[in-house]
């Protein structure tokens, strides 16, 4: 994984703090292959509840991040029981790493 330890607690308490304290996230993507150069941060979100207004707090999540890490490309996915599932939420299970 191309994060360090604190990069990962960082985005894990920021999803946290938008998200509330039951979200998880997974790091996937590039970032999880450490032979690999460059890339985004490719983060799923999955929460327990409803969410309103995914897109808003993602965007909430990314400002927040970006303050937390610096200046990086960061792909965030919603994953809640109100929203439709996608190919990239399995994709994500199957091949991210638990923040």
């Amino acid at each position: 994984m191309r994060l360090s330890p604190d990069e990962a607690q960082r985005i894990a308490d920021e999803v946290r703090a938008v998200f509330g304290p039951h979200a998880q996230v997974r790091l996937f993507g590039s970032r999880v292959d450490d032979r690999a150069r460059g890339g985004d941060i490719d983060l799923l979100v999955t929460v327990p509840q409803a969410v309103e207004r995914p897109a808003l707090l993602a965007a909430q999540l990314g400002a927040r991040l970006q303050l937390a890490l610096g200046e990086q490309h960061i792909d965030i996915v919603v994953e809640a029981p109100n929203l439709l599932p996608q190919p990239i939420h399995r994709i994500a299970h199957e091949q991210g790493v638990l923040l």
